[in-house]
């Protein structure tokens, strides 16, 4: 796999086929099975907020301005809150993305 995408081959047969196969793998596997079941139940807009925390290396008093308080950016990220219109629309300003990134 790693060879293919060193050597920019990405239109070769055999790429697909080793994603389609991983891709298989990854969501039966039993050492998967929590992870999928933790990627399913996490709101897309969430998992979005923590990409983007991850990239920019940001932490929950980073983003207070935009989602109210640290500790209220702490309970969007454990789910015990939902981002509101008003989180979306500061998120939106702040990282120059549309809201549907953090709709379902």
């Amino acid at each position: 796999m790693e060879f293919l995408v060193d050597h920019d081959d990405l239109e070769n047969p055999l790429f697909e086929l080793l994603c389609a196969r991983i891709s298989e793998y990854e969501k039966h596997a039993p050492e998967f099975k929590a992870l999928n079941q933790h990627l399913e139940e996490t709101p897309p807009g969430v998992s979005v907020l923590r990409t983007l925390m991850d990239q920019y290396g940001l932490k929950a008093a980073d983003l207070a301005n935009e989602l109210g308080s640290k500790s209220n950016v702490s309970n969007i990220l454990n789910g015990r809150r939902a981002l509101t219109v008003n989180h979306i629309k500061a998120l939106t300003q702040r990282f120059k993305l549309p809201a549907d990134a953090f709709i379902e």
